[in-house]
C-alpha cells in the first residue's frame, strides 16, 4: 500500500501554482471581465454600429449581441474541450499547458486593440479564443495536477485550480470598478490584462516536471518518470508509486488505450461516464455562471442600489474565494460529503431567491434578503459543485481513458455553460422571478443522483475506484500474477508481473 505521509515538497506545491495562476485564473477572470463594463462595452457596440450604418442598433437586436459576446466564451471553451484528449496524448499534460498560451496571448491583443480599430468582432472574436484557452486549462490542469499528487493529497490539491478560477472572477471584480477599469476608456485594458498570466506560465512552466504518470504509462519512460517523481516527493524512495503505475499500466493494456467513441461502448466505464455527465451539467446548469456573467443585472432586479450593485458583487466574489480556500483545507471530509451540501444549500438559496423576487416591493428589507440568497448560492456551490467534479473527474478514469473522459466531461460542461450563458437573459426576462426555480430543479436532481450512485473515491488509488464502479457495471476487474491463481497486489512484492481481466 502506498504511503499516506509525503514530506512537504517545494517542487510540487510551486509546479501547483504556476499551472494554477497561469491557466485557470485566466478561467475565472473572463468569466467575470464582462459583466462590469457590459454597458460601456453595449454602447462601443452601439457607436461603431453607428459608424458604419449610421443609426444605432435595436434594443432587442443588442440584447442578442450581448447575449452572443457573453456566451462566445463558453462556446470556445466546448472547442477548446474536443482539442483536450489529442493535445494530452501528443504533447503531454504540461506541453499541451504551454501550447494553450497562444489562445490568451493572441486573444488579449485582440479585445485591447477593439477599441482602436474600431471593432465590436474583435471582442467577440477574442472571446471565442480565450474560451478555447478556458476550455483546455480547465480540463488540463486538474489532470496534470491530479497525475502528479499523491493520492492523500489529490482532493487537496485538486481544489487549487478552482481557488485561482475564484480569485481570477474576484480579481476581475475589483478591476471592474468604475474608479480602476470598469469605465468606458478602462474596459480595453482590463480584457488585456488576461494576456500577463500565460506570458508568466510560459517563462516558467518548462522548468517543472511533466506529470510521471504520463511519461511511464504513454511514454513508456521509467527512468525519467521515476526521476521526475524524486522531484516531487523530494524523497529517493519512490518505488511504491512507480509500482502502483506499472500495474495501471498492465491493466490499461487490458483495455487498451480508448477513444471517445470507443469510451462510450465500453461496460467498465458506463457508470463513471453517466456520473461525470450529471455532475458537470449539474455543475453549470445550475447557473452558477449566470450569477457572475449578469451579476449587476441580477443585483438590480433583486432591488440592490445601482451604486451599491458594484460593491455586492465584489463582496461575493470575496466569500467565492473564502470558502473555496476553507474546502481546501476541510477536503478531508471527503468529495461526496462536499457535493451534497452544496448542491443542497443551492437548492434551497434557489428556492428562497424565487420567493423574495417575488415579493421584493412589499417591504424594503426584501431586496437584503435576495442579496443574501445570492450569496448562500455561492457559498454552497464552492463547497462542492464548482471544485469537486473536477477532483472526482481525474479520480473515476484510469491513464488509458482520462484524456477521452476529460474530454466529455469538458464538452458537457462548456455546452451546459454556453446554454445559460446565451438563454438567461431571456430567461429572465420571460419568467422573471420563476427563473431560478428551474437552477432550483436541477440542483435537486443532481444531488439525489450523488446520492445514489456517486461512491466515495477520497484516498483510493485509480485502480481502487475502477473497482469500486465495476459491481454497478456488472463487470470484474481481476488482477493476476503471471503462472499463479488471482492475487492482492498489495501483500505482495514491489515490481511483480501483473495481468489484468476485465469480465462481465
Amino acid at each position: 500500500m502506498l504511503k499516506e505521509k509525503h514530506s512537504t515538497n517545494l517542487v510540487l506545491a510551486l509546479a501547483t501554482l504556476v499551472s494554477a495562476f497561469g491557466s485557470s485564473f485566466q478561467y475565472g477572470y473572463n468569466v467575470a471581465a464582462i459583466n462590469s463594463p457590459s454597458q460601456f462595452m453595449q454602447s462601443f457596440y452601439n457607436a461603431t454600429y453607428f459608424e458604419r450604418y449610421n443609426s444605432y442598433i435595436d434594443d432587442s437586436y443588442l440584447t442578442l449581441l450581448w447575449s452572443i459576446s457573453v456566451s462566445m466564451y463558453p462556446l470556445g471553451g466546448f472547442f477548446g474541450s474536443l482539442m483536450v484528449a489529442p493535445l494530452v496524448n501528443k504533447l503531454g499534460r504540461k506541453g499541451t499547458l504551454l501550447f494553450n498560451n497562444i489562445f490568451s496571448i493572441v486573444p488579449a491583443i485582440l479585445m485591447g486593440a477593439s477599441e482602436s480599430a474600431k471593432s465590436s468582432e474583435m471582442v467577440i472574436v477574442g472571446r471565442v479564443i480565450i474560451g478555447v484557452c478556458a476550455g483546455l486549462s480547465s480540463n488540463v490542469v486538474p489532470m496534470y495536477l491530479g497525475e502528479m499528487s499523491p493520492k492523500n493529497l489529490r482532493g487537496a490539491i485538486g481544489v487549487v485550480p478552482q481557488l485561482f478560477i475564484t480569485i481570477g472572477i474576484l480579481v476581475a471584480q475589483i478591476f471592474g470598478l468604475r474608479s480602476i477599469l470598469g469605465n468606458a476608456e478602462g474596459w480595453p485594458v482590463m480584457l488585456a490584462l488576461t494576456g500577463i498570466p500565460a506570458v508568466i506560465e510560459l517563462l516558467v512552466l518548462p522548468f517543472f516536471p511533466e506529470s510521471p504518470r504520463y511519461t511511464l504509462i504513454q511514454k513508456g519512460d521509467t527512468d525519467k518518470a521515476r526521476r521526475d517523481l524524486q522531484k516531487l516527493r523530494n524523497r529517493e524512495d519512490v518505488d511504491e508509486e512507480i509500482e502502483e503505475m506499472h500495474v495501471e499500466d498492465q491493466s490499461e493494456k487490458a483495455e487498451g488505450r480508448l477513444s471517445v467513441l470507443t469510451l462510450f461502448s465500453f461496460r467498465s466505464l458506463r457508470w463513471q461516464l453517466i456520473s461525470v455527465f450529471i455532475m458537470n451539467m449539474g455543475q453549470q446548469l445550475s447557473g452558477v455562471n449566470a450569477i457572475y456573467y449578469y451579476a449587476d443585472s441580477i443585483y438590480l432586479s433583486a432591488g440592490v442600489e445601482e451604486n451599491n450593485v458594484q460593491y455586492v458583487t465584489i463582496a461575493t466574489g470575496s466569500i467565492n474565494v473564502i470558502m473555496t480556500l476553507i474546502v481546501f483545507i476541510i477536503e478531508a471530509s471527503g468529495r461526496k460529503l462536499l457535493l451534497l451540501i452544496g448542491f443542497g444549500i443551492c437548492c434551497g438559496a434557489c428556492t428562497v431567491l424565487t420567493i423574495t423576487l417575488q415579493f421584493k416591493e412589499t417591504a424594503t428589507w426584501i431586496p437584503y434578503l435576495s442579496a443574501a440568497c445570492l450569496i448562500i448560492y455561492v457559498i454552497g456551490h464552492a463547497i462542492g459543485p464548482s471544485p469537486i467534479p473536477y477532483v472526482v473527474t481525474t479520480e473515476m478514469f484510469r491513464q488509458s481513458s482520462r484524456p477521452a473522459a476529460f474530454m466529455v466531461a469538458g464538452s458537457v460542461h462548456w455546452l451546459s455553460n454556453f446554454t445559460v450563458g446565451l438563454i438567461f437573459p431571456f430567461l429572465e426576462k420571460g419568467l422573471g422571478p420563476f427563473s431560478f426555480i428551474v437552477f432550483a430543479a436541477i440542483c435537486l436532481a443532481t444531488l439525489l443522483y450523488i446520492l445514489m450512485i456517486v461512491p466515495e473515491t477520497k484516498n483510493k488509488t485509480f485502480l481502487e475506484v475502477s473497482q469500486l464502479f465495476a459491481k454497478r457495471n456488472k463487470t470484474r476487474i481481476i488482477m493476476e500474477m503471471e503462472n499463479t491463481a488471482p492475487v492482492d497486489h498489495r501483500a505482495h512484492s514491489r515490481l511483480q508481473p501483473y495481468s489484468f481481466r476485465i469480465t462481465n
